[in-house]
């Protein structure tokens, strides 16, 4: 067994991320959960939240996700993301930007727009939260 992880990202369009990793921490639906190598297999969706990405101890790059599915075993870790960006190219404005706008949104909407305004403002509160939480130096 080694002690490294391999940890890929991939969204509809394009494979974001593929590297080798000590571990990984994902926004399962059900709570968040960490992988390690050696961890039993596992199925789970996705909720929106950051993924963090460990290595030498710390989070290395952490990565909004607007949902998905997560499969782990115990020497991989492959994480299907409808949308994904990295926490760090993301600015507070434009997070704040987002949240306004949903929250106008479903004020505004009919009936039938309602669940997907619904979708967006949890969306934006998810990403606001993650902006107001993170920290460079979060170590295992």
């Amino acid at each position: 067994m080694t002690n490294k992880l391999i940890f890929e990202l991939v969204s509809p369009s394009a494979l974001l991320a593929s590297e080798e990793v000590d571990m990984v921490v994902v926004p399962g639906e059900d709570g968040d959960f960490g992988v390690l190598p050696g961890h039993a297999p596992l199925l789970s969706n996705v909720r929106p939240g950051t993924v963090d990405i460990y290595n030498d101890g710390f989070v290395s790059k952490s990565i909004f996700v607007e949902g998905g599915f997560a499969e782990a075993n115990d020497e991989r870790c492959t994480l299907l993301a409808t949308r994904a960006r990295e926490l760090a190219e993301i600015s507070p404005e434009d997070a704040s930007a987002r949240l306004s706008a949903a929250r106008d949104q479903i004020v505004e909407d009919d009936e039938k727009s309602k669940a997907a305004a619904a979708r967006e403002l949890a969306l934006a509160e998810a990403l606001n939260y993650a902006l107001e939480t993170r920290s460079s130096n979060r170590s295992i």
